[in-house]
């Protein structure tokens, strides 16, 4: 239901009904779930919120960029306390159609002069406004507005200003007529006589709208028994939240900490959720590629490697590539460089040198006997809702990082179309569409990885870089947990686990053309520096 359709509703009750005052989108919001089914957008605290008096200082596109944030914050309708609608009849107009833009339900505007003065300040000296001209105001809304259920509801300030009840009533009566969806009759008394006698003469012949600020100790029963529609809470949001900013000021200056206050304000956490932080959280893993926000990684770097004397005493993640910095290094600083702020490194030979610095550690005790299936099963608690899974001796290009994070499916390895033959343990590719320009942008599958596949059959080299993404670890864990199983397990590769993922779910492949360099001989060594 529309909200004005629900504020019309509400005015137009049977029932007594409340809105809440509220001044900008955090207080609206906590109107809301403390359970009103109004807002009253009050100009005094709208005003008192910016820092200025309720004298229009405020100018009315600075009021209406507050009741945006307001009504965005909330499912509930907004009553805008509108002054005296900023002007004369064309300002009203604009008005009312910049207020239905930003869906509020309805203004309430009084009949005193532009600029306005608060009500409780000197009211009997303020002038209000010609009958006749206020009410072409209320008529030049009503012509204005396209949605048949804005509420108009005319302010009658004659008890504000003294002048007694039959000017009140000549008031609300032309109000009426001219079109005013209800009047709100204004009183400063510190009881209800001017309501209760107003309302008596009144004979029910329009809703009425009160705003018992003055009057508060009146029961609210009364108000009921004298057929009032609608009562506003007008400031009592505003006039809280300065006590309380008062109080907790004061006492953080006198004792110098914050510990003080600790148990008389709400944890940021509260902030966040009135915020809406959740929803966002939830926005974002369906509409942002995941770069690196909530992802961990995995290098598998157990194994000592073969490059002669230099992988003697260090393993190979070690080495130093052109730059100065090792392997594992330049991964994990990949891998930080797009927000990926855990790394769990898999260590095995020397590992007392692969030193924790910005990463941590799982060890592998029997890397002599065992493949890298098994480092990765040591490691199989850290594979989360969204892992990066890494060599230990490969380096890439940032690019193909970004592009496996960009990849929203639940497995999926990178694949370079580029390969060749030749070298022991390369992990050959067959998927079902080979590399081509439409790939880009066509989905791929994997049907099979080996390090033993017919050359009419390889389709690509898999580079020893994947992700899983939401299901998917699930069912990696699953597939690890079946693998384990096998009395030869322990010498079993990653082929063997994608070959096995491959016979349960899908397995996308992303393709590359090179970029990337899995650091084998010397002459890799000589070809680092372009990474």
């Amino acid at each position: 239901m529309k909200k004005t359709t629900l504020l019309k509703k509400m005015i137009h009750s049977d029932e007594l009904e409340f809105i809440m005052e509220a001044h900008n989108g955090m207080s609206a919001k906590i109107a809301q779930e403390a359970g009103f089914k109004g807002i009253w957008g009050s100009g005094l605290a709208i005003s008192a919120s910016l820092g200025v008096r309720d004298n229009n200082e405020a100018s009315w596109s600075q009021v209406l960029d507050v009741c945006e944030y307001m009504s965005d914050a909330t499912d509930i309708p907004i009553l805008l306390d509108g002054d005296t609608g900023f002007g004369n009849f064309n300002n009203m107009r604009r008005l009312v159609s910049k207020l239905e833009q930003r869906n509020i339900a309805g203004v309430c505007i009084e009949d005193k002069i532009f600029p306005k003065t608060n009500s409780f300040i000197g009211g009997e000296t303020q002038p209000l406004a010609d009958i006749d001209e206020f009410c072409g105001k209320i008529k030049a809304a009503k012509d204005t507005q396209t949605d048949d259920d804005f509420n108009v509801v005319a302010r009658v300030e004659a008890f504000i200003a003294g002048w007694g009840l039959d000017e009140a009533l000549r008031r609300a009566e032309a109000y009426r007529v001219a079109g005013a969806d209800a009047v709100l009759v204004h009183s400063k008394r510190s009881d209800a006589s001017d309501i209760e006698v107003f309302m008596k003469e009144w004979g029910n012949r329009h809703p009425v709208v009160i705003v018992p600020t003055k009057y508060y100790s009146t029961p609210t029963a009364l108000f009921k028994e004298l057929d009032v529609s609608l009562i506003i809470w007008a400031n009592h949001a505003m006039r809280a939240s300065i006590a309380a900013m008062q109080a907790t000021a004061k006492e953080i200056y006198e004792n110098r900490n914050i510990y003080c206050v600790q148990d008389q304000i709400v944890s940021v956490s509260e902030i966040f959720r009135l915020q809406g932080a959740d929803e966002l959280k939830e926005a974002e893993k369906k509409y942002l590629p995941t770069r690196g926000k909530d992802v961990n990684a995995i290098i598998l770097a157990a194994s000592q490697g073969d490059l002669g004397d230099l992988t003697k005493e260090i393993p190979k993640t070690l080495i130093k590539i052109q730059g100065g910095k090792s392997i594992l290094s330049t991964q994990v600083d990949n891998f930080k460089s797009i927000g990926i702020k855990e790394t769990t490194v898999v260590r095995g030979f020397y590992k007392e040198k692969v030193k924790a610095v910005n990463f941590s550690t799982i060890d592998n005790n029997d890397y002599e006997s065992t493949k890298e299936l098994y480092s990765l099963f040591l490691a199989r608690e850290k594979i989360t809702e969204n892992t990066v899974v890494s060599f230990g001796d490969i380096i890439f290009k940032q690019y193909i990082l970004n592009e496996l994070l960009n990849d929203n499916s639940d497995i999926t390895i990178i694949v370079d179309a580029d390969w060749s033959t030749g070298g022991a343990g390369i992990d050959y590719v067959h998927t079902d569409t080979p590399y081509s320009k439409k790939t880009y942008s066509t989905p791929v599958k994997l049907v099979k990885m080996s390090t033993r596949m017919g050359k009419l059959d390889i389709h690509g080299e898999f580079i020893g870089l994947w992700k899983v993404s939401g299901k998917g670890s699930m069912l990696v864990q699953e597939s690890l947990e079946r693998l384990s199983l096998r009395p030869e397990f322990k010498q079993l590769m990653l082929e063997d686990l994608f070959n096995d993922l491959a016979n349960y779910t899908t397995i996308s492949v992303r393709y590359i053309h090179g970029s990337w360099l899995d650091v084998d001989t010397i002459v890799d060594l000589q070809r680092s520096g372009d990474f």
